[in-house]
């Protein structure tokens, strides 16, 4: 990527994202774009499609998703994959459509036990 290459960064204002954002900028990267929920609601395919037609992003982090707790997304399982899913595949079919030049694609989940009793063991 060059200096000045569009990167649009979805997810910014998250735990990795921000850490993104930060690192991209620390390095002299200039053009980033970011939308907040109220100024890009990635479930909606059709909002995202014209972001995509008017920014023309070079470059695609996606590390935006639903998250919660270990509580929240045990009680509602079936919201969290559904949204996930909508918004990675929104926005990984619009980088495909619009030819973007590379994607990095960052999903996580809660996926530990509450009360995981395993130790871990460095190698």
């Amino acid at each position: 990527m060059n200096k000045t290459s569009k990167i649009y960064i979805a997810g910014h204002s998250g735990l990795v994202g921000s850490a993104i954002v930060k690192n991209l900028q620390s390095k002299g990267y200039t053009n980033l774009i970011y939308k907040t929920h109220k100024e890009l609601d990635l479930l909606d395919s059709v909002a995202v499609a014209n972001f995509f037609k008017t920014e023309k992003p070079e470059y695609v982090i996606l590390a935006a998703a639903k998250v919660g707790g270990i509580v929240a997304n045990n009680t509602y399982r079936a919201d969290f994959i559904y949204e996930n899913l909508q918004i990675q595949n929104n926005v990984i079919h619009q980088s495909y459509l619009h030819k973007v030049t590379k994607l990095l694609f960052l999903g996580s989940t809660c996926i530990y036990p509450k009360k995981c009793t395993t130790t871990y063991e460095r190698r």
